[in-house]
């Protein structure tokens, strides 16, 4: 039940914010930035990973800018080219870095010369979303990637890093689905409103 609802949802939200023109995608990304920023959470984060914007996800490419004038740590998500392993890395990014297409042609790290960090050393992990609820409950793209990588905030309770979902004011929702693997978010952000989710 929840995966067919889920799925109806994720094409309505899609087509949401695919409908945004460049110029609306240009302001929601400065605007969210402007409201990341002023977050406690992020003046004192010093590893922060982030996405690339793809299929009209809300773009953090103006944070990423902020984040290495600020001196801090960037890192992009790279997930397994291995068809028997659906896993998420995080590797060191600058603005200049070059990038290759994954299996869904989104811009990852390539020429890696560099580790990975390990997601339980990050200080905050900005997730893209297709859909939202204020009780902090996402809806991504179906691959669970984050679900993964990040399952042991659900096992051992830890508080970092710190999971903020950006996103279009248009893609909340009043209630998402949830299954047990989803992995809750801290904050949400939007072109309009920050969002501080509170723990039942």
């Amino acid at each position: 039940m929840n995966a067919t609802l889920k799925s109806k949802l994720r094409r309505e939200l899609r087509a949401r914010r695919q409908s945004l023109s460049e110029d609306q995608q240009t302001i929601a990304a400065k605007q969210s930035t402007q409201r990341l920023i002023r977050l406690p959470a992020f003046r004192c984060a010093r590893h922060i990973a982030a996405y690339i914007a793809s299929d009209g996800e809300i773009s953090p490419a103006p944070l990423l800018r902020f984040a290495k004038l600020n001196a801090k740590h960037c890192y992009l998500p790279k997930i397994s080219r291995s068809a028997t392993s659906n896993s998420m890395a995080f590797y060191p990014y600058h603005p200049r870095q070059a990038l290759g297409p994954n299996r869904y042609g989104i811009g990852e790290p390539a020429g890696l010369r560099r580790q990975p960090r390990a997601p339980r050393k990050l200080d905050i992990v900005l997730l893209p979303l297709t859909g939202f609820d204020k009780h902090g409950r996402r809806l991504g793209m179906g691959g669970g990637y984050y679900d993964r990588a990040f399952a042991f905030k659900r096992t051992y309770k830890v508080r970092k890093p710190i999971m903020i979902g950006l996103a279009h004011h248009c893609q909340e929702v009043n209630s998402l689905p949830t299954d047990h693997w989803d992995i809750p978010l801290d904050f949400i952000v939007t072109d309009r409103q920050v969002i501080k989710v509170r723990r039942r």
